[in-house]
């Protein structure tokens, strides 16, 4: 991978708290990735979690989930871009991060995630947020876009979810929402995690 790009995500969590870039993986590999996010079988209906008490609410969320694994192949990939981010996040800013986890995510026609935080304030388990956006021709009309907001609530970014989008900031800090998807939406949400 390359690694302009892993020290422009690092000088911008540094500065800003979140970067989004376009195209910024290899197409070939995002596309593997779109291809393995449109298997019907794998995915099941997300929950919400406050704590250890996983509970589904359809008012909260409604996007379906299947965990990567290493495969020795396409998500092994990705993985391995992850790690090597998170090496850079660690040497560079000290954020004693111990592992990535990440999550295929779809969105039917209607799904939707209302704002919240990746981490709750304090807890430091999930510590930078991920996601990288799988969708090929997407554009604003389709919906699902992911709203970013600061601490103070006011809206600091909106990004369409176009194929090889990616989003990284840090979790406590930024509240999200994904709008109403228009049709079916693929991406990777992922987290580096400090588990104590």
């Amino acid at each position: 991978m390359n690694e302009e790009l892993y020290i422009k995500i690092v000088d911008a969590i540094a500065e800003d708290g979140y970067i989004v870039i376009q195209n910024a993986l290899d197409e070939k590999l995002v596309r593997a990735l779109e291809g393995m996010a449109k298997d019907e079988v794998a995915f099941k209906k997300a929950g919400i979690s406050a704590a250890s008490d996983l509970h589904l609410d359809a008012s909260k969320r409604r996007d379906k989930i299947s965990w990567l694994d290493e495969d020795a192949s396409v998500m092994s990939e990705y993985l391995a871009f992850a790690n090597s981010l998170k090496e850079l996040l660690n040497r560079e800013l000290y954020l004693g991060l111990s592992y990535y986890e990440a999550h295929f995510a779809r969105y039917e026609e209607g799904d939707f995630y209302e704002k919240h935080l990746d981490a709750f304030r304090g807890s430091k388990n999930r510590v930078v947020t991920t996601v990288l956006y799988l969708n090929e021709e997407w554009n604003e009309r389709d919906g699902g876009e992911l709203i970013i907001y600061n601490e103070e609530d006011e809206k600091v970014k909106k990004v369409i979810p176009n194929a090889g989008t990616l989003v990284v900031f840090l979790s406590e800090k930024f509240p999200h929402e994904v709008l109403p998807s228009k049709m079916k939406r693929h991406s990777i949400a992922g987290w580096f995690r400090i588990d104590r």
